[in-house]
């Protein structure tokens, strides 16, 4: 066998064992998180029922082989002011942001949240590749039920790096990142890992440089009081893109105050950036 071969061999191999490891760890942490919130009485099965001010409507994506889970929500009266689609967290489903849809919904924005392969009902195993192709899908399913609304991606925590990373494969008007972190083995680090150990994490999702190719207009949102990213990697990420960014570090709020208490006071920043005709 020649030498160069035995060296794709290596990389395959060593790729195949990044892929099990991302998918153990993540599978737990997700699962975990989510079962906590359920028994603490945090996320609750969204009603189909339309309201006074938005229609919801349950959707099935296919994604390669997979079928994911969505909930789109847009308002009722007049044609939505603007479409987001929402990349949550680690530790969540679409039910823990229709509280988020029917704030935005009231604003004119429509919006489109999924659950990635392998979280919720979505089918399939979490594998980063596919988390990157099921954004992928979400936002064209977006475009499609909104074609003449401008349509911009929200990237949470996890879903920062995500969003961030598909950037060159879609084509969204604007880019926010909320509770965002540098890189995902920077993210390990953050959530205890050593760093002598983090080398362990795949190489995946470095936002950071993703914005460094990114002509987007960014709005970079962070809680005062995360205590798992420092609004460091905030203030870095927004560095990077230059006059193109928008920071706002949002006083008296923690990780996932966000979803679990949607308030105006966080809110408002996305709705107003989402809205103008104006870069952030």
């Amino acid at each position: 066998m020649s030498p160069s071969r035995k060296k794709m061999m290596r990389i395959n191999r060593l790729g195949s064992i990044d892929n099990l490891a991302f998918t153990a760890a993540v599978t737990v942490a997700s699962r975990s998180f989510i079962l906590r919130d359920r028994l603490l009485g945090r996320v609750k099965r969204t009603p189909l029922e339309d309201h006074q001010y938005l229609k919801i409507s349950r959707r099935s994506i296919a994604s390669g082989k997979q079928v994911l889970d969505a909930l789109f929500v847009d308002p009722v009266g007049k044609p939505a002011r603007a479409a987001v689609l929402l990349c949550h967290g680690i530790g969540e489903t679409v039910d823990h942001w229709f509280g988020v849809q029917k704030l935005l919904a009231a604003q004119g924005v429509a919006s489109l949240v999924f659950d990635y392969s392998g979280f919720g009902r979505s089918a399939g195993r979490i594998q980063w590749k596919q988390c990157e192709q099921d954004a992928i899908e979400a936002f064209g399913v977006l475009r499609v039920l909104l074609p003449d609304t401008p349509a911009s991606i929200l990237g949470f925590s996890l879903g920062s790096g995500i969003a961030a990373a598909v950037l060159d494969r879609i084509s969204p008007q604007k880019l926010i990142l909320c509770s965002s972190f540098s890189s995902f083995q920077a993210a390990v680090c953050c959530m205890g890992v050593t760093r002598r150990l983090s080398h362990l994490a795949p190489p995946i999702w470095n936002t950071e440089e993703s914005l460094r190719r990114c002509s987007l207009p960014v709005l970079v949102l962070h809680c005062e009081n995360d205590r798992l990213f420092p609004s460091q990697m905030a203030s870095k990420l927004a560095s990077v893109c230059g006059e193109r960014a928008r920071l706002v570090i949002v006083p008296n709020q923690q990780h996932n105050d966000p979803f679990y208490r949607p308030l105006s006071q966080y809110w408002d920043h996305v709705i107003s950036v989402l809205v103008s005709d104006h870069a952030v």
